[in-house]
This record gives structure tokens, sequence and C-alpha cells, in this order.
């Protein structure tokens, strides 16, 4: 048998450099290096290392007819896994609040802490965290492709100034105002009632799709705004189990119908219970998802799974006001697409 063997070399060496921050500091040395004004050599050399080569990037799950794709894993490694541009991202990204506080649900007062996954950071770690992702994230867009990042205001300032530093055009700042906010049981303070979801374009000058005319249809002929006024998730979309930040598909649903057209490839590098992936199936979107945790990744496969009978498929798209309203015009072409030979991701 053929074996393919990786070898590694690591070279290291310790940059000095001026900066205002820790985050600008290492932008400022990332640049010189890909501007090859810091090259390594071999005096540079610190190790090898001799590993089987990686195959390739191997789905976790795949639908029959091949238009959704789960990957497990961090989504920091896996993005640099394989080479593929999508037409839209969106991610929801870890707040880091998951630190012994509380809240009302169901009548009841509970425990926010949501997982490791959520435990609060510094400030610069938050900010590094961030400008990772999103550099990652922004290698994996067409130039004309556009990312939505949904926070509150404890994360989203953050998001919105790595944004800017990575090169990216922010087009909108969505405040999500829910109908049916939790209460505040505190009573010293306003009851937080919204989220914001921030949407950018890949390029500065490259012209994005945005669906203009569907979204003043589905606004009774006026031009949307950017305060929507929908739901937090209703009991039917937990039919799968309960993942503590999951977001209502009719959210998820506008975001797909105002900025994509079907057929077109959607990227979640932080899926949770595929709630992004599966208002691209109602929507006859194609979608990949990458999620760590395990026990999150089989929630969205079975929520996907779900929408192989006919009857549950309709009865969700019926249950989606946005989806409900679509055009006759906008259907046809939908029910006309065919997910057969094309190239995927991984």
């Amino acid at each position: 048998m053929d074996y393919q063997i990786q070898i590694t070399e690591s070279l290291q060496r310790v940059a000095t450099v001026s900066a205002d921050s820790e985050i600008e500091a290492i932008e400022l040395v990332r640049r010189l290096y890909k501007e090859e004004k810091i090259v390594l050599d071999s005096e540079d050399f610190t190790d090898v290392e001799f590993t089987i080569e990686n195959q390739g990037l191997k789905p976790y799950y795949k639908s029959s007819n091949k238009d959704f794709l789960l990957a497990h894993g961090d989504c920091f490694k896996l993005l640099e896994e394989f080479d593929f541009k999508f037409d839209m991202i969106f991610a929801d990204p870890p707040y880091f609040l998951s630190n012994g506080g509380i809240s009302l649900q169901s009548g009841k007062v509970v425990c926010v802490d949501k997982g490791e996954w959520d435990k609060g950071k510094s400030q610069d770690d938050v900010m590094a965290f961030n400008m990772e992702w999103l550099r990652l994230c922004r290698d994996k867009l067409k130039d004309n492709g556009t990312i939505w990042i949904s926070g509150t205001y404890h994360n989203i300032f953050s998001v919105a100034n790595c944004l800017t530093e990575l090169g990216y055009k922010i087009l909108n700042v969505i405040t999500w105002q829910k109908t049916n906010p939790p209460a505040n049981i505190s009573c010293r303070f306003f009851t937080y009632s919204t989220e914001f979801v921030i949407w950018a374009r890949k390029m500065q000058k490259v012209p994005h799709k945005f669906n203009y005319d569907l979204m003043k249809e589905l606004n009774d002929g006026k031009q949307m705004t950017d305060v929507w006024r929908l739901p937090s998730i209703a009991r039917w979309e937990k039919s799968c189990g309960k993942h503590p930040t999951q977001k209502p598909l009719s959210v998820l649903s506008r975001i797909i119908m105002a900025s994509t057209r079907p057929g077109d490839w959607i990227l979640d590098p932080f899926s949770g219970s595929c709630t992004t992936g599966i208002a691209s199936s109602l929507l006859r979107r194609r979608f990949v998802g990458i999620e760590k945790e395990l026990e999150f990744l089989n929630m969205g496969k079975a929520r996907r799974l779900e929408l192989d009978n006919s009857e549950t498929y309709s009865t969700y798209r019926s249950k989606i006001k946005d989806i409900h309203l679509l055009d006759t015009s906008e259907e046809t072409v939908a029910e006309n697409i065919v997910f057969d030979n094309y190239d995927l991701p991984f």
C-alpha cells in the first residue's frame, strides 16, 4: 500500500514592532510577512514533523441530494482545509457571556451559562478571536458575496471594528426587535428586546446581491427598513432538541431571501443546530455548516432529515410568514433548480 507522508518543518522568529495594541501588532507583522519584508530561513528552524497526509475534508453528514453538508470540528482549522467560494455567510459567533448570570424562561429563573465555548474572555482575546474567524471567512466569500453576523451590544462593536480593519464594507446594521422578549427579572434597567445583525460585503467596490423588490413586496409595497419586528424562536422549531442560542427561522429566512438566489451556496462557520441550513433548504439554497459540538451537529442533522418528509417541509414553509408570501415567479424559478452535477465544497 502506498502512503503519502507529509513532512512539516517549523520555522520560528520573534519580530519586534511598534503598535497601539496586540491586534494591531499581529496584523502589522502578518502584512510584513505577506509582503516578504520578513523572510524566515534555515537559521529559524525549530522542529520537523512527519504525518500521514490528510486525504481531504470529509463531511460528517451529506443530504441525499448533496445540497446540505455538515463538518465536525473547529472552523478555525476546517476553513483552511478546503478551497471553495460561497455566495453568503451567516455567523452567530460566541458572545462570551457565560459567567453565571440568570434569566427568565417559560416563567422560571434559569442560569444562562451555555457551555465552555461561551465562557468569558478578555477584550483583547475577543478582538483576536473575531479578527481571525472573520479573516478566514473573507477568504471563503465570492468577490460579490456578503456576510451577516448576529450579536448583542456585548460583541457587535468588536465585530464591526474587525470588519472595517479587514476591508469589508458594512452595508447595514439590522435591529431585530423581538415581539416576545423574556421579562426583566432584576427591574434595574430596560428590558432587553433587541439583537443586532451586521450585513457587510467582501469588497468595497464590487456590487453585491440585494433582492430589493422582493423585500419591498414582503413589506406591503413599502421599502423595508433596518428594524425588523420578528418573534423569538417558536416551540415547533425545537422539535429535535434545544440549542441555547438558537435563532428563529423567520430571521434567517429573511436574511437569505434578501441576499441570495435559489441554488446559491451559504456557509455557517458556527452552525449550532443548523437554523441557517434549515432555512437554506426551505428556500432551495445550498448549505455548508461547521460545528465543533457533536450534540448540536446531530441536532442539525436530525432537523434536516425532518425535511425529507414532504408534509413537514410544506408545514414549515407555511409557518414562516416571509416564505409564505413569496411571489409566484420566484417559486417557479426555485422549482426548476436541480441539485445533481456541480462542484461540492468538500
